[in-house]
């Protein structure tokens, strides 16, 4: 059991092409972890569905760009403590 006084934080991940068919949702709350690292790894644990291309979360992952409370981070040992919201955005067409 955690101490008193202890809250879990949470955060919103919100998915977007690729990463929402895999994820088979739009956005979710989730336990947040200690790292972007341990959270991209909790996500393709968690999520076993594929893109129509038949990627599995883990893959599309692999390829994302992050957004961390709307800052731009690829860095697996960032730091998601106080953080409220996690994009993640696949490679675009054309972009």
């Amino acid at each position: 059991s955690k101490p008193a006084g202890i809250v879990e934080s949470m955060l919103t991940v919100h998915y977007f092409a690729a990463a929402r068919a895999a994820a088979g949702v739009a956005s979710e709350q989730v336990k947040a972890p200690t790292t972007l690292g341990q959270l991209i790894e909790q996500l393709g644990k968690d999520h076993t569905g594929t893109t129509e291309a038949g990627m599995s979360m883990k893959e599309v992952l692999g390829r994302c760009n992050f957004l961390i409370d709307g800052a731009g981070n690829t860095q697996a040992d960032s730091p998601l403590m106080g953080v409220t919201r996690v994009d993640v955005l696949p490679p675009f067409a054309g972009g």
